[in-house]
């Protein structure tokens, strides 16, 4: 009997495959659940729960520009809170992309974020009613689907007439259009 050749060699992959432990994948390790990153307006802020604190520090995170690579040249920020979560923030920050790197007191990274600051403050949310827009002249009120004014009836036999007499216009254009030309 006759084994082929590839199917040789895929019968021993899968065999050393199956023999082999496996190793967990190589990448970056995150101490801990790592950080959290959020921005409201021109204000940047940190949390994490992985640092612990050691010699009265938490631990310091840092905002790097997109220009700046290494933890020591961000603006760093001590780490306040408690055992349940720490954080941190940085206010006054110009529209950029920046990356936010938190050290833990013990030289342990907590982790690394690239957060995006836009140039519009973000709208904080309101309970009051807000008013119904009104059309503008020569615009459109999209997105609304005409549930803002309520016609009458007048307007919608006008309207319904309009459309019946184009579907009947655009048929008897088809209809007219099907014959052959006449010389």
């Amino acid at each position: 009997m006759r084994i082929s050749s590839p199917l040789l060699r895929s019968g021993l992959t899968v065999a050393a495959a199956v023999a082999l432990p496996v190793a967990p994948a190589a990448g970056p390790a995150l101490a801990g659940p790592g950080i959290s990153v959020s921005t409201t307006g021109t204000t940047v802020s940190v949390t994490t729960t992985a640092c612990a604190r050691l010699n009265g520090s938490w631990g310091t995170a840092s905002l790097l520009t997109s220009s700046q690579r290494d933890f020591a040249e961000g603006r760093q920020v001590a780490l306040s809170g408690s055992g349940s979560g720490q954080s941190a923030a940085w206010s006054g920050i110009t529209p950029g992309t920046y990356t936010v790197i938190v050290m833990c007191s013990n030289n342990s990274t907590a982790g690394t974020q690239t957060v995006i600051v836009s140039s519009a403050p973000s709208p904080s949310p309101s309970r009051s009613a807000a008013p119904a827009p009104s059309a503008s002249p020569g615009g459109v009120m999209g997105g609304l689907g005409g549930a803002v004014q309520d016609y009458g009836t007048a307007t919608l036999v006008a309207g319904g007439a309009l459309v019946g007499s184009g579907v009947i216009a655009a048929a008897w254009f088809l209809r007219r259009r099907s014959k052959p030309y006449r010389f």
